[in-house]
């Protein structure tokens, strides 16, 4: 299986499955001399970790990170930084029922016929377990970045779509509730309306909102390595996503020219911000603001129609501890993606000017 490693300078590698002993990575690239706060990094790992809400799966993991190389005496050396989080909570068996068919819109189906093989305890390697080890490397890389600050959060779930802009919201009130929306009153709306889904047995999809401020003009390359074209693969390799757009996003398509073209004030800042902070695919210095749709959960509580290994229809039901919204646990996940990128083109454009 290719595919396992993401970034250029900035590179992490992931190992694990959902349901082995551990899960991993190894983050290559790091320049040596960070200080390293390795309680900051397991707080980015308890906001993703699975347990910590009525709201989410009750899958019980403490996801403590355990390092094993690059980091001495609370800084980075400059050499692979080595780390892996133990699973310590699998209940292989609530998979049982899948081993010879295969869950709709799941993973299942295609790894089968592409390898002729599938570990079907939790998806395997396909299961969103794996993202663990891209919030441990992002947590780094905003270490890293200190003087840039990510903020994602929760701006929409089914049809409940928060209408205001992000800058009339306190991001302090992001972790305030356990959707991870900082507007209370639609947070709560969110969280009843989540926890009705879930007693349906039923799951449903929403956005994920991500706003990037203090960014440094210059980053990003203007051809097939874009800024925005990188976040977006970043993005979109994050499980159950279905969509990303950045600036203003399709809702530009209804605006005129005249009315979308962001005027420069006397600094080089500009009046309005519909380019997203990035144009020509190089950061321009303005906020870089962007969505992430995820879709609902694939693994419904209910009974289903599928097929098994010999075309056979037949009728099963989703079992095992499942998150009837991905949202809230994904936002971590979305700012550790969003790091990793900008830590890649940072050590990108200090490498070009050097």
């Amino acid at each position: 299986m290719a595919g396992n490693t993401f970034g250029n300078l900035f590179k992490l590698s992931t190992f694990g499955e959902s349901h082995g002993a551990a899960i991993g990575g190894v983050l290559d690239g790091c320049p040596p001399g960070i200080e390293i706060d390795l309680e900051e990094i397991q707080n980015e790992l308890n906001r993703r970790k699975p347990g910590q809400s009525a709201i989410v799966t009750q899958r019980k993991e403490p996801d403590t990170v355990e390092f094993y190389s690059g980091i001495f005496e609370g800084k980075t050396t400059g050499t692979p930084i080595g780390f892996a989080i133990h699973n310590t909570n699998q209940k292989s068996g609530d998979y049982s029922h899948i081993k010879d068919s295969y869950r709709p819109s799941h993973a299942d189906y295609v790894y089968d016929k592409k390898y002729g093989f599938r570990d079907y305890r939790g998806g395997g390697r396909s299961s969103a377990r794996e993202t663990a080890s891209r919030v441990v490397a992002g947590a780094i890389a905003k270490q890293f970045l200190s003087s840039m600050k990510i903020n994602a959060f929760v701006s929409q779930v089914g049809g409940l779509k928060l209408e205001k802009n992000y800058q009339e919201l306190d991001f302090s009130l992001i972790e305030s509730n356990p959707v991870r929306c900082p507007d209370t009153e639609m947070a709560a709306k969110m969280e009843d309306y989540i926890k009705d889904v879930r007693k349906e047995g039923d799951t449903i999809g929403g956005i994920i909102t991500c706003v990037i401020q203090n960014v440094p003009i210059g980053l990003g390359e203007p051809v097939f390595d874009k800024l925005h074209a990188e976040l977006g693969k970043a993005m979109l390799s994050i499980n159950a996503v279905k969509g990303f757009e950045y600036g203003s996003g399709f809702e530009g398509v209804m605006m005129k020219g005249s009315e979308h073209n962001d005027a420069f004030n006397p600094d080089g800042t500009t009046k309005t911000n519909f380019s997203g902070g990035i144009q020509g695919g190089i950061s321009n210095g303005m906020d870089i603001y962007f969505k992430v749709a995820f879709k609902p959960v694939a693994t419904v509580i209910q009974p289903y129609q599928t097929i098994d290994k010999e075309g056979n229809t037949v009728t099963t039901k989703g079992k095992g501890r499942h998150d009837p919204c991905v949202v809230p646990r994904a936002v971590p996940i979305v700012e550790a993606m969003t790091a990793l990128v900008l830590a890649d083109y940072f050590l990108l454009a200090k490498a070009i000017n050097s």
